[in-house]
């Protein structure tokens, strides 16, 4: 079985509170085969590890039987649409709801308060109320019978049950006093109404905000092009982009998007990379220079070889990336599952014992059951369902519009609590594009054969300053020689035959292993070009030295912001190179950071990570190369460059898109502000439920209000995940301290379910005062 058979994302319909999460996630792991299957409330889909190859179709049947609908997710497939579409129909309901319900609820109350009816005639007025409390009843409550029945049947109630229970021994109690003329008994067809109606409501916002979430990805897919010119028979033709195959030739014009990845045959052109890259300015491409989908042509014509097409293309891939990261689960989330799991089981006990308690104790059955459906209708698992996914939606979609793609919602949970940041100099904070400054011979060879023997060498190394010896030699004209018996010897240098004589290109230290004796002069010149910030490169054939090559690679602009926006978050930061001393000091020194370490070696990086990790520290390792993929992956976090190897991006847990050194702050700012929101939902939630029943079990709530405020926590939950994308801002955008939490306050730390709580407490206690004023005289 195939690595991409491995797993398998469908998407699910018919959820409506946390406690379907478990049931899908049970049912889905019944399934021989299964590994494991995590479910995601607010994305709506299941993330299902496989064993063992399992037809999709019996996964889909499991679902189904456990009373919901799944089909296979397309990959990177925008669903935005379709949440769109599944908010317009809620809202059409709640509109033909409010038009009936609105009226409903006025000449109800208007009855039970002021004791006002249609022509002083009481029976003909509750008639007209069944009249039009009916159809309410019916029509936004059919989802929550329909959902309601399946899990009954199922055996794991859920929210919808709580809902239709609630309204329907309303409606009901109502219906069977205007039928049979009792006329001493009050009606509640307005408490059925309104909450069916406040409950539509928040569930139109919850979806609109589910909606919101997922704009990042929205947003990467709609880069892609939806058709494009390619030639088939000599003749150019417009095609949809799905019908797009590899080894395609693509025609692009000037301001065109390019429609697919692939590799420039004909032409040459400028191209905005900004989506991909975050560079501003467009570079330039030449026949043999990759491209990549989404990106924009700004002058000249390109014929273009597609190598990636639909889910195989750069864009595809990140916006794949972005949504396991969305469908993915925190640890904290766990907790929530079990809660959720036997929240619904345990209020309808609750309720129930309300009921039978205030009937054989309190004044009457009837506002017995008044105070049982309070109960019923004021809880709410749907906030807590929504807590944790929607913030993680949230700040993974935030992330990537930032430039910064999380893999899971482990990362984020971990990111928080982060110590210390290892830092790779070469690609990382340095440009990662050397350049040969000086070529000092020293036995007799001109410039251009010492360039020439170092770079013929050099050809069979990835290294960084290897391509820079070979792009300098190629770029003068020169023909390198073949090379025999290549060698490259980890984080010293590459050794090779040339014409049966061997060549070593390297650094100090492999030199001194091999016994190689540096003359004092050679030894003076190399001191002079360190201190100058070059690293040098040392030459040699048969044992004797051929000279140096200087080479230097530019200090990013803003890598002294970057470790000084880490240091403000609290962080230690430490640089690793592999490059000497002298050169290690001059980078440090320039971008500000106080403890590196030189000549280091990729198992010195892992041992560095290991001592950090001994002394009780959280480590970020942050690299771009094959080299640093050891340390990427034993590291607490790993942050890769995208403009480094596809090893270590595989390796990292974070991948920095537009290879700048300052999205590091910015994906611990994200990271905490998520986690922020976590608990401040969290703390909402549990909060809510904790205090709302009890006030309700007590006969303190009208269920009017607690239909209300049961919408309410749901929408407060969701526009507190959503604040993110206003609350995280880039650090060079933040002010102050203001993310660092160092030193902050309970009241600052916590203001967001601070605020939350008061605002709702308005909500639940002001009209309760006036309700209760009214009925018990007060005005």
């Amino acid at each position: 079985m195939s690595n991409q058979q491995q797993s398998v994302v469908l998407d699910i319909t018919g959820m409506t509170c946390a406690s379907c999460v478990r049931r899908v996630e049970r049912a889905l792991g019944k399934v021989g085969g299964v590994e494991a299957a995590t479910v995601n409330f607010a994305a709506e889909t299941a993330h299902v590890t496989l064993e063992d190859e399992v037809p999709v179709e019996s996964l889909i049947a499991a679902v189904e039987k456990a009373g919901y609908e799944a089909k296979l997710s397309e990959p990177s497939e925008d669903r935005s649409g379709a949440r769109a579409d599944h908010a317009r129909a809620t809202l059409r309901m709640l509109i033909f709801g409010a038009i009936l319900g609105v009226p409903t609820i006025v000449l109800a109350m208007a009855m039970d308060i002021a004791g006002l009816s249609i022509g002083g005639n009481d029976r003909l007025t509750g008639w007209l109320l069944l009249g039009l409390a009916t159809p309410v009843q019916l029509g936004l409550g059919w989802r929550f019978y329909r959902g309601g029945f399946s899990s009954l049947r199922h055996l794991n109630p859920n929210m919808d049950v709580l809902v239709a229970l609630g309204t329907s021994v309303a409606y009901l109690f109502s219906a069977w006093v205007v039928i049979f003329n009792t006329s001493e008994q009050h009606m509640f067809f307005d408490v059925s109404a309104a909450v069916l109606v406040f409950i539509t409501m928040g569930k139109y916002f919850e979806e609109k905000s589910k909606s919101a979430s997922s704009a990042a990805i929205s947003a990467l897919l709609g880069l892609a092009a939806k058709s494009a010119t390619v030639i088939r028979d000599g003749v150019e033709k417009e095609v949809a982009i799905e019908q797009l195959a590899p080894g395609d030739i693509v025609v692009i014009r000037p301001g065109q998007r390019v429609p697919v990845d692939g590799v420039i045959r004909d032409g040459a052109s400028s191209i905005d990379e900004s989506m991909l890259t975050g560079e501003s300015m467009p570079v330039e491409r030449k026949v043999g220079d990759a491209v990549i989908g989404g990106t924009v042509n700004q002058n000249g014509i390109m014929r273009v070889e597609a190598t990636g097409v639909g889910a195989s293309s750069a864009l595809a891939r990140l916006a794949r990336m972005v949504e396991d990261a969305q469908g993915s689960k925190a640890p904290i989330q766990k907790l929530v599952d079990q809660v959720a799991a036997v929240f619904v089981p345990v209020v309808i006990v609750i309720a129930l014992a309300v009921f039978l308690g205030w009937g054989f104790f309190g004044d009457s059955w009837v506002n017995a059951m008044v105070y049982a459906v309070s109960v019923l209708v004021v809880a709410c698992p749907c906030a807590l369902g929504l807590a944790t996914p929607t913030a993680i939606m949230v700040g993974t979609g935030l992330g990537a519009e930032r430039g910064v793609l999380i893999k899971n919602a482990e990362v984020l949970e971990s990111i928080r609590r982060l110590d210390a940041v290892v830092v790779d100099k070469t690609g990382t904070l340095t440009e990662g594009r050397p350049q040969v400054m000086d070529v000092v011979p020293s036995s007799g060879l001109t410039e251009a054969e010492l360039l020439t023997l170092a770079a013929a060498v050099e050809t069979g190394s990835e290294h960084p300053l290897s391509r820079a010896v070979v792009d300098a030699a190629v770029e003068a004209g020169y023909e390198l020689p073949r090379v025999r018996s290549f060698s490259a010897v980890t984080a010293r240098g590459v050794t090779g035959t040339i014409d049966g004589r061997e060549v070593v290109v390297g650094n100090q230290p492999l030199f001194k292993e091999r016994g190689i004796e540096l003359s004092p002069d050679l030894t003076s010149t190399i001191a002079r070009l360190e201190a100058a910030g070059r690293t040098v490169v040392i030459v040699a054939r048969d044992g004797q030295l051929e000279g140096l090559l200087g080479i230097a690679d530019e200090v990013k602009p803003n890598a002294a912001r970057a470790v000084a926006a880490l240091k403000r978050l609290g962080l230690r930061v430490i640089m690793m190179t592999g490059d000497n001393e002298l050169v290690a000091a001059t980078v440090a020194a320039a971008v500000g950071i106080d403890e590196y370490h030189a000549n280091a070696r990729p198992e010195d990086k892992v041992e560095l990570v290991r001592s950090l990790h001994d002394g009780g520290l959280k480590v970020a390792m942050v690299g771009d190369g094959i080299n640093d993929s050891p340390a990427l992956a034993l590291a607490d976090i790993g942050i890769a460059m995208s403009t480094g190897t596809d090893v270590a991006i595989e390796a990292g847990d974070i991948t920095l898109l537009h290879g700048d050194v300052t999205k590091i702050a910015e994906a611990v700012l994200i990271g905490r502000a998520t986690l922020a929101a976590i608990r401040q939902n969290l703390v909402w939630a549990f909060g809510y439920n904790v205090i709302a029943i009890p006030i309700a079990a007590a006969g303190l709530l009208n269920p009017i209000i607690a239909g209300a405020a049961m919408a309410f926590s749901s929408v407060s939950v969701m526009a507190n995940s959503l604040r993110l994308n206003t609350k995280a801002r880039p650090i060079a955008e933040a002010s102050g301290n203001r993310f660092t939490g160092a030193r902050r306050s309970f009241i600052a730390a916590n203001r967001g379910p601070l605020l939350a709580m008061a605002s709702s407490a308005a909500v639940l206690l002001l009209p309760l005062v006036v309700f209760s004023g009214i009925d018990r005289g007060w005005f």
